[in-house]
């Protein structure tokens, strides 16, 4: 049976996934400003080995607003943002990852899963292809409507 995995390469801002480390597809992403690190309220985007802990937002709408991995009720709109500019959005889906490298990414003050990574979708004004993020790892609605199909609870995902 092929083993498929994600990998997000943060110095060149992409996201691929591999089937028995082969590429099947890669998109732009945008991680952490900050850049790469594990500390707590970094803002900083953590390295290494993670699993995709919840799949979460099946069924959806595309641009359907996230807040604490709930739907909202709203749909993304430049009116909504212009009401609230103040927001990081969380839009369309959201892979919630967990750490898998005790005292590097798992536990402590570097849990991956409680600093709330996520891979989710973001405004199609917002740039991907650059660090921008508060540590999550930003995609584009369709790309990640796509990943999303192709990805399952548990798989791998090394971020380098």
């Amino acid at each position: 049976m092929p083993k498929r995995m994600l990998r997000i390469d943060i110095s060149q801002q992409k996201i691929a996934l591999l089937e028995d480390g082969n590429p099947l597809l890669s998109y732009p992403v945008a991680t952490g400003r900050n850049g790469a690190g594990e500390q707590s309220g970094s803002g900083c985007t953590p390295r290494g080995l993670h699993k995709i802990r919840l799949k979460i937002g099946i069924g959806c709408p595309e641009n359907c607003v996230f807040v604490g991995r709930r739907t909202s009720g709203e749909i993304y709109s430049p009116a909504l943002a212009a009401k609230h500019p103040e927001r990081d959005w969380i839009l369309t889906r959201i892979l919630w990852l967990t750490g898998l490298e005790s005292g590097r990414n798992r536990g402590g003050d570097v849990d991956t899963l409680r600093r709330y990574i996520y891979i989710h979708g973001c405004p199609d004004s917002e740039p991907v292809g650059v660090p921008i993020s508060h540590g999550c790892i930003r995609m584009r609605n369709d790309d990640l409507l796509n990943l999303f199909e192709q990805v399952e609870t548990n798989m791998l995902v090394e971020i380098r």
